[in-house]
C-alpha cells in the first residue's frame, strides 16, 4: 500500500513540476512579447506603468517573466500596445472569413501597429480631411 501511495505522490509531483515549468515558460514568452510591443509603440517601462497605474518595477518584472500580468489590467495593456488580448497572450486566431480583407481594414490594422506618435499624426490628418468633407 505504501509503495502505491509513494508512486502516486511521485507522479503528482512530476505532473506539478511539468505544469510549473510550462507556466514559467509561458510567462517568460508573454513578458518578452510585452517588451517587444511596448518598444514598438515607442513607450518606456515608466510610461507604460504610468498609463496602467502600476510601478515601473512591476512592468520590468512582468517583462522578465518574474511576475504575472494581473487579469484586471490585461485588456488595457493590450489596448495600449495596439493588439488584442488574444494576440498578447499568444492565442492563434480562429478561422476568419474568406477572401482578402478590404483595403481600408488592412490600412487600419497597419496604422494600429505604428508607434503612438505616428498614430496621432494619422488621426490628425484624417480629422482634417473629414472636416473638409463636412463629415
Amino acid at each position: 500500500m505504501n509503495l502505491m501511495v509513494s508512486s502516486a505522490a511521485a507522479t503528482d509531483r512530476g505532473a506539478l513540476a511539468a505544469m510549473a515549468e510550462k507556466g514559467r515558460k509561458f510567462f517568460e514568452e508573454l513578458g518578452a512579447k510585452l517588451a517587444e510591443l511596448r518598444k514598438a509603440q515607442g513607450l518606456t517601462q515608466t510610461q507604460l506603468a504610468e498609463l496602467l497605474g502600476i510601478s515601473q518595477q512591476l512592468v520590468a518584472a512582468q517583462e522578465s517573466g518574474e511576475r504575472r500580468i494581473p487579469v484586471d489590467i490585461l485588456a488595457e495593456t493590450a489596448r495600449l500596445l495596439g493588439v488584442s488580448v488574444e494576440e498578447l497572450v499568444g492565442v492563434k486566431p480562429g478561422p476568419q472569413r474568406r477572401g482578402p480583407a478590404p483595403r481600408l481594414q488592412q490600412q487600419l490594422e497597419r496604422i494600429s501597429r505604428l508607434p503612438r506618435a505616428k498614430q496621432r499624426l494619422v488621426m490628425e490628418m484624417l480629422d482634417g480631411v473629414l472636416n473638409q468633407a463636412g463629415q
